[in-house]
């Protein structure tokens, strides 16, 4: 394996740069399955039948502490991947730790945010726009539970290996799904929460 010392340990093989390339083009993938439930999400957001409207259900103090803990956590995975690339392990450990906590925050949230939607009566089978908020809103969270037992396993892999060429790949590449996920949540704080809210 030649690794080349002029780049970041993460892009310092021929394989990690092919790694890096495959997920952005997964992103791409990710990017469409989004794009999708958003259109849903607009073409159904004012059938509401007999149940309730974004106005009657949203809160708008739940989603600030979430967007607010996401964006921070958005910041704290950068801090990460700058101790790694400077050769920091515990700084980047305790960074991507600081990271899923608020994640993990962020999770717990969502969660009683369904609960509250569904004690109040807005449910996937309520109606068309309750199913497509849950869904969206669901399928993001889902993102989010995957991203932090990706994360766990990546802490965990450098305490054990340090930072080699592979393990910082993988932290890095981490590092992109996070941000891809803070941007998508960007979309949902403003075009189905505030938007909602009006």
């Amino acid at each position: 394996m030649k690794i080349d010392h002029s780049l970041p340990l993460e892009y310092s093989t021929d394989q990690n740069q092919m790694n890096i390339l495959g997920f952005w083009i997964f992103l791409g993938a990710e990017i469409m399955l989004f794009a999708t439930l958003f259109a849903t999400y607009f073409t159904l957001v004012d059938r509401t039948g007999s149940g309730p409207s974004g106005a009657e259900i949203f809160e708008i103090t739940p989603v600030l502490i979430e967007t607010f803990v996401l964006l921070t956590s958005s910041f704290t995975i950068g801090l990460g991947v700058h101790a790694m690339r400077i050769g920091h392990k515990k700084a980047m450990m305790s960074f991507f730790a600081v990271t899923l906590l608020l994640g993990l925050t962020f999770l717990g949230v969502e969660i009683y945010e369904f609960i509250h939607y569904v004690h109040i009566g807005a449910g996937l089978q309520t109606s068309a726009f309750t199913a497509s908020l849950l869904t969206t809103l669901g399928t993001h969270g889902a993102h989010v539970t995957l991203g932090l037992f990706w994360g766990l396993f990546i802490i965990l892999q450098v305490k054990k290996d340090g930072l080699t060429p592979r393990t910082t790949n993988k932290a890095f590449i981490f590092s992109l799904y996070w941000h891809f996920l803070d941007v998508v949540w960007i979309f949902i704080f403003s075009f189905v929460y505030l938007k909602g809210l009006m």
